[in-house]
């Protein structure tokens, strides 16, 4: 339930910036859901990790939790994380692939640093996210797929190299199964490269991983993410050489309860005191 927003520029709707959140091991830089602005495309939430350094002897410990309603995106650049669930899925996850999650009725998972680099020593960075099912699918049965790099489709342009994660952009389809339009790519970017983001998509977004980037001439520093204004193709324009993420799709269905670990909807119920408050 997003209250309408008066654009920053003809480009730009709203930049959102991060806050960040202690989670025990380690702090993200918790994006989406934010107060004025629930989701982007299916994408209901948005947690930058890192980068974090363990000395050797630590990691991260993600016990075992459960979900309901949403499909949950773990997608790393520096590390690797081991996935568990109640399915009995066990999955080294490492950078540049893909695990998606689908939770229907209700899964348990955990991730956790592995043994090797626990005792080693090492970085984690990357990005979690949870995208929402549709109404449709929400009722259905938990499933976990796992998607390595070099399954993933590569587009390769003037200063610029796009791994497309999920949903169709830039001339190629990812192998993820999704369930609506989705745009979900990682583009690294040298400095002074241009790229087109199309008006295909209902809802999208940047987030600026590191370096800088401007948006129709207008600069979007690192760590920021700027929700774009529907219908409008814009160019976006490497500052420095920069990682980005871009993200969005359909609108959702209906608008999504949010408590700790639970998404879904209900026609029946006024969201206005139940909406996740972050």
């Amino acid at each position: 339930m997003n209250e309408p927003i008066q654009p920053l520029t003809t480009s730009i709707e709203q930049i959102i910036s991060p806050r960040r959140r202690d989670l025990g091991d380690f702090e993200v830089g918790r994006v989406l859901p934010y107060m004025k602005r629930r989701s982007v495309g299916p994408f209901v939430f948005f947690d930058h990790m890192g980068p974090a350094e363990f000395k050797p002897g630590h990691g991260i410990d993600v016990r075992p939790h459960p979900h309901i309603g949403l499909a949950t995106v773990t997608y790393l650049f520096e590390g690797s994380f081991m996935h568990r669930d109640s399915l009995g899925s066990v999955q080294l996850i490492t950078p540049g692939a893909m695990n998606w999650m689908s939770a229907g009725t209700g899964i348990v998972h955990s991730e956790r640093s592995p043994e090797d680099l626990r005792q080693a020593g090492h970085r984690v960075h990357g990005i979690q996210s949870w995208v929402a099912l549709p109404k449709s699918a929400e009722q259905g049965p938990a499933s976990f797929t796992h998607h390595p790099a070099a399954t993933l489709p590569v587009v390769k342009m003037t200063g610029a190299v796009l791994r497309v994660i999920a949903g169709a952009a830039y001339g190629v389809t990812s192998p993820v199964e999704v369930l609506v339009p989705t745009l979900y790519v990682d583009a690294d970017l040298e400095a002074g490269a241009e790229l087109a983001i199309s008006a295909e998509h209902a809802e999208r977004a940047i987030y600026v991983v590191d370096g800088a980037v401007s948006l129709d001439g207008t600069d979007v520093p690192a760590l920021q993410m700027a929700v774009l204004n529907a219908g409008i193709p814009v160019t976006m324009t490497a500052k420095t050489k920069s990682r980005v993420m871009i993200l969005g799709g359909a609108a959702l269905d209906a608008p999504r309860l949010m408590w700790w670990n639970f998404v879904a909807s209900d026609d029946g119920l006024d969201l206005t005191d139940f909406l996740y408050q972050s």
